[in-house]
Order: structure tokens, then sequence, then C-alpha cells
């Protein structure tokens, strides 16, 4: 790419020569997500600090920023939440399900997209769990898991773990003509590939900043769309959910039409400011774009260390099976923790989950930045004994 040079130079963590490859646990801050946040802390400390007129001019370009990336019918269908499990709780709670009727999750899925719906199982609500194959759930697995009584289907967009991406556009078909609510945790996706929530068939995609996003952590968002919101009973209301907030005394409003009616009280406004500024630089490099520097990154990854002693390439291996993730299967010698702090000790970041070693890289890294990792991971492995 092109300007791949001036967009790392946004990065100040690449100043100190670290090479930062764990996007799927935290991005880092550009200097524009860090010059709007600190212009908001300034003027609210010593310039005009009742300034929520601009502050609802951010929120709204928040919101058009999130409806580009996603492909959404309008900015109306966003709620800002504090985090990934907040949105989800949204939905789990508020949907209107009954004894005997069945959830639909996997065996691979961060917890943050079980719990809500396990929780449901006081009311009487059936839990099916399909078991994973490697980190994969594919079309099939799912549609065989389909009972007359499925209601709900809720899966990752890219698995946390093995990095698997869904076929979202055959599951989402596939769970309209089931009847089947469909609600997709984006984390792992919104940001590192392009996710189209109309093409979809998606009811419901939540995601937190903090992660491919590059945003600060404490915001995120909820997608849902109108059909879905008129089937959700909310459970939590609070004064900014209704259609006039501002009628402080108007007691016998009615909920906004539009998906603000889950934002209840103050928003998290120095969020949204880094929050708006990260989404401006994704819109700007593109999807597409994005999509194809992480395929080329994780590919040359998982060539490199195909036929390397010790370890194993967990990630499934075709294209369209995977987003920014490859995580490595390591020898039961080998601790993984220790080789994690052994690449600190050569300035590069991954992750270890589940004993397994993870590596996410966005699309400002550099080739040479992977290879150099990739050869110190490759002597560390090999010398191991």
């Amino acid at each position: 790419m092109d300007d791949i040079t001036r967009y790392r130079k946004l990065f100040p963590h690449l100043e100190s020569n670290n090479i930062y490859l764990n996007h799927a646990a935290i991005g880092p801050f550009t200097k524009n997500v860090i010059n709007r946040v600190n212009q908001h802390l300034t003027q609210r400390s010593s310039g005009l600090i009742d300034n929520f007129k601009k502050d609802l001019r951010v929120m709204e370009s928040c919101r058009d920023k999130l409806s580009q990336l996603i492909h959404a019918e309008s900015a109306e269908r966003f709620a800002f939440t504090p985090n990934t499990s907040e949105a989800i709780n949204i939905v789990a709670g508020g949907l209107q399900l009954n004894k005997g009727d069945h959830i639909l999750l996997n065996t691979a899925e961060f917890p943050a997209n079980v719990y809500p719906y396990v929780n449901l199982k006081s009311k009487g609500v059936t839990i099916d769990f399909i078991n994973d194959r490697d980190g994969m759930i594919t079309p099939d697995m799912i549609e065989n898991a389909i009972t007359p009584n499925t209601r709900v289907l809720a899966l990752s967009a890219v698995q946390f773990l093995s990095g698997y991406r869904a076929d979202l556009k055959t599951i989402g078909e596939l769970c309209q003509k089931h009847d089947i609510i469909f609600v997709v945790d984006g984390i792992q996706a919104v940001g590192a590939m392009d996710i189209n929530v109309q093409e979809m068939k998606i009811d419901a995609l939540a995601s937190g900043a903090h992660k491919w996003q590059m945003g600060p952590q404490g915001i995120g968002f909820l997608y849902v769309s109108e059909q879905l919101q008129n089937k959700i009973q909310q459970t939590s209301v609070g004064w900014l959910s209704v259609e006039t907030p501002w009628q402080l005394f108007n007691y016998n409003q009615s909920l906004s039409e539009t998906a603000r009616r889950y934002e209840t009280g103050t928003y998290n406004i120095p969020g949204i400011y880094g929050y708006d500024a990260a989404l401006e630089l994704l819109l700007e490099v593109g999807a597409d774009t994005i999509e194809n520097r992480l395929h080329d990154l994780t590919q040359f990854i998982m060539e490199e260390l195909s036929d390397t002693k010790n370890v194993s390439v967990y990630t499934p291996v075709e294209a369209r099976e995977r987003a920014g993730i490859v995580t490595l299967k390591l020898d039961e010698s080998i601790d993984a923790d220790q080789l994690l702090e052994y690449l600190k000790t050569q300035h590069i970041t991954l992750a270890v989950r589940e004993g397994k070693v993870r590596f996410s890289p966005h699309f400002y890294n550099t080739k040479e930045e992977v290879a150099e990792t990739v050869s110190i991971l490759k002597d560390y492995l090999v010398n191991c004994r």
C-alpha cells in the first residue's frame, strides 16, 4: 500500500521500535485519537465546559461512520454501549422467549457471547451447543443443529482463539429461512474485515471499540434492525431513552423509535470523541484495503511457520475462513507463557490464549515486522528443549 508509511506515522508506539501484533486483544491509539480526546478534555476543563451541543454533533458523526463501516440501513440503527457484553445483554435480556424455546450457541465462543444467553435458563429457555471442529462452526454444522424450537443463533463473526471467520452471508440466509434471530458478536471482525449487516441478514451486531477499531475502552455499539427492535422488550430505560429527553416533566413519552432507546444515561463522551477519530481512519483506509493487507500478512505467517519444529497452525488455512488472527498450537514441551515473556524481551507483543500463541497484525504492520517476529519465534522453538 502506497500510503503505509504515511499511516505508520500516526502510531506513536512505532517510534519505540516495538513490534505490536496483538490487535485481537487491544489496539493502539493513533495520534488522531489522542489529539481528539485531549482537545475535548482541554475544552471541558478550561474552555467552554458546558459543550453538550458540540458533543451531540460528534455523537451523530460517530453513528454515521458506524453506519458506513458495517453498511447499515441508517445511523438510527445504532446505540452506544460501554462494551460488547452490554450490547449483547440488551438483546438477550429483551428477547420475548418462552419455556421450551431454544438458543443455539457453540463451544468455541468467547464467554461474553455465552453468559447472557445461559442466564435465560431461569426462564425455561434451552441452550443448545454446537461442538466446534478445531474452532470452526460451519453453516452445515449450524443447519444440522437447528430444531423446530430454535429461536436465536448467537455467533462470533470471527472466533477469538482459532481466528475462524464465519460465513455470515450463508448463515444469515439460513436463519432468515428458518425465522431465527441472528445475533453476531463482531468485536474480532469490525475493523478487520468488511461486514454488510444488510446483505448478511444480521439482526443484531455488537462490538466494543478497543480491538481492531483501535478506539478507546469503555465505548462500543449495538446495531439492531428495526424488525428486531420491535421484538425486544426493553428491560432498562433511562431519561435519554425517550423520544424527547429534554421535555423533563413529560413522563408519558414513548421510547425513541431509533436504537437510541437503549441509551439510558450519561454518555462516555471522551470515548466517543476518540471513537469518532478511530472510525475516520478505518473509513479512509477502506475495508477492502484492510482485508487485503491482513490476508497477505496472515498468509505469510502461516507459510513461514508451516514446517517449524514444535508448532502447528491452529487457524484455518483457507483465506475465506480467516480475518486477522493466526493462532499456533505448541508442542506440550513448550511453555507458552515463557515464550511470551521471551518475545517481550525482544520488544514483540503477541498473546497467549488457552495455551496457544496468537498473532493479530493490523493493516499498518509491515511484512518486515512480521518476518522479524516469525524469525525470532522460529529460533526459539527450534532451539527449545
